[in-house]
């Protein structure tokens, strides 16, 4: 039996989980951010590594209460190390560094997006390797090829602003609340297109053969401002909202199916924030009956925002490979782990 603690600190959630053998959640404790951020509109690093800062240590004290274990059962401490806001790292880090050197515990260290992908070994058996990770989030657009854990490498990438930054920008452009994500799928949610209605925005990246995959999400954000000053005297919010997410999510399944059939991966686990959409989610499968591969995406869904729990989860596997770090360990906002080292 192997007793784990997950840090994670790399953005605007703060967030300490305990988890048993890699599967069981013993305690999940999340402070979210989204409140000091919101009248800025996105995340301020200051604030953010000032919150992280505050926060860490009370929900570490609260997670070892639930828990009902003391630092001593603990057979690995894992921590977020890379990608993310340096500052935010930094501070999970050094938790991890002082837990590490007053009780003996190894650290490992962890790829925040591979973690995100790995999270859904918390709620079901893990599907044999290779997987084509999808992950979708404020930072990320990307088709990730996962051979093992610690070994992930990137296969389709954005080329400007990912699915959740477009939400959050649209958003932004309708007026809406930040985050936009949920404001935008409520809106789109209250919408029922007129038969034969034709779609205002116009397909992304059509002129992508089948060799090439890649994200790009600008563009559908300044088609939203042109047609809101078109239609300023009588904006249909919620038929923007609807047809902005057909066309966004439009370009995913299309970039998935392109990437199954170039690889020959049948295996996809979706992961990120974006995938709290409901829209999104039916979208997948949807695709997936169409297609014939195997998916999987967390069921719940504050396992695809920023937890501790994904990292304490594939702090397990990387744990049992022995793969672990000094007290000097780096943080960086890189991707690439052989950059960071």
């Amino acid at each position: 039996m192997a007793y784990g603690l997950g840090i994670e600190s790399s953005c605007d959630e703060t967030s300490i989980a305990i988890v048993r053998d890699g599967r069981e959640l013993l305690s999940l404790k999340v402070y979210s951010q989204i409140d000091s951020h919101s009248p800025y509109r996105g995340v301020v690093p200051e604030i953010a590594s000032r919150a992280h800062l505050e926060k860490i240590n009370s929900l570490l004290s609260v997670a070892m209460e639930e828990a009902g274990i003391e630092f001593s059962d603990l057979n690995y401490v894992a921590v977020t190390s890379f990608p993310g806001l340096v500052g935010s790292l930094m501070i999970g880090a050094q938790l991890a560094r002082c837990i590490s050197l007053v009780y003996g515990i190894p650290i490992v260290a962890v790829n925040h997006l591979e973690a995100h992908l790995a999270v859904i070994g918390l709620e079901r058996e893990l599907p044999p390797f290779p997987w084509l990770g999808l992950l979708l989030s404020g930072g990320n657009s990307s088709i990730y090829i996962y051979k093992g854990f610690g070994d992930l490498q990137i296969f389709a990438d954005t080329q400007d602003d990912s699915l959740g930054e477009a939400f959050d920008k649209v958003s932004a452009v309708l007026d809406l609340p930040y985050p936009g994500g949920p404001y935008l799928e409520a809106k789109a949610n209250a919408y029922s297109p007129i038969p034969g209605e034709k779609n205002p925005f116009p397909k992304l990246l059509k002129e992508d053969g089948e060799d090439l995959i890649r994200f790009s999400y600008s563009g559908l954000k300044t088609a939203v401002l042109y047609y809101k000053r078109e239609n300023a005297k009588s904006l249909p919010i919620e038929k923007i909202a609807y047809y902005f997410q057909k066309t966004a999510f439009e370009l995913v399944t299309r970039n998935l199916g392109k990437a199954i059939s170039k690889t020959g991966i049948r295996t996809v686990v979706a992961a990120g924030g974006v995938l709290a959409n409901g829209t999104l989610r039916d979208c997948l499968e949807k695709e997936k009956e169409r297609s014939r591969f195997d998916l999987f995406y967390p069921s719940k869904k504050i396992y695809c925002t920023d937890n501790g729990a994904m990292v304490a989860c594939l702090g397990y596997h990387l744990w049992k490979q022995k793969s672990f770090v000094g007290l000097d360990f780096k943080v960086s906002p890189k991707r690439n782990f052989e950059q960071i080292i």
